[in-house]
């Protein structure tokens, strides 16, 4: 059975608000916005709230990997905007997705910000901005799961934990968009900021989709 047959006899449905014909309508993708500050160089595109949070919850627990389009082309819309990001100096946007524990990657198909990265970068390269994914980062075993941790809390957990691979880093010297899904105590990112900095790369800024 072709693909096209598929979708008409199991059309997609939103996975916001259960409208059939996308997996995020253009009305719950409105629940995006501009990038807006949640810390000291971190964006994020809305709360983790309603519409917003079902969509990130439905790529990211729920199997509804499809999803990974259109919230990697929010991401895309946001890049080239973000304060002090830029590309490097070919030309190229370097996209840093933050990992996940390699249970939960198991568990859900695969690592989903490193699809979501893939996703942006396609996104940015058909808008003429040509991009690359380094999955530069790594979280070594005996990381706990971060739910209902506070930030002093995830800040121990990640504490030399949270690794540069040594292959899949970008090119020395070029800037880094970090990117995410969720931003809570900012604990995460500030600690993958820290690993590619201590390793002599750019952090030029770090973008979610959603922040708590």
């Amino acid at each position: 059975m072709g693909l096209a047959t598929l979708d008409l006899l199991l059309p997609s449905t939103c996975a916001g608000c259960g409208r059939r014909g996308s997996p995020c309508c253009p009305e719950c993708a409105a629940a995006f916005g501009a990038p807006r500050p949640r810390g000291e160089g971190v964006y994020a595109l809305a709360a983790y709230d309603g519409v917003a949070r079902r969509l990130v919850l439905g790529y990211k627990e729920r199997g509804r990997r499809d999803l990974a389009e259109p919230l990697g082309r929010l991401l895309a819309g946001a890049v080239p905007y973000l304060p002090g990001a830029r590309p490097d100096q070919h030309g190229t946007w370097w996209l840093v997705p933050v990992p996940s524990r390699r249970s939960a990657a198991r568990a859900r198909g695969g690592p989903h910000v490193l699809g979501l990265a893939r996703c942006c970068a396609a996104v940015l390269a058909r808008g003429g901005r040509p991009a690359a994914v380094a999955p530069a980062l790594e979280l070594a075993p005996g990381v706990r799961d971060a739910v209902g941790l506070d930030r002093a809390q995830r800040a121990a957990n990640l504490e030399g934990r949270l690794l540069l691979r040594s292959a899949g880093g970008p090119p020395a010297g070029a800037p880094i968009v970090l990117l995410d899904d969720v931003v809570t105590t900012g604990a995460t990112l500030a600690a993958a900021r820290r690993t590619l900095t201590l390793a002599g790369f750019e952090v030029a800024a770090a973008l979610t989709l959603t922040a708590v």
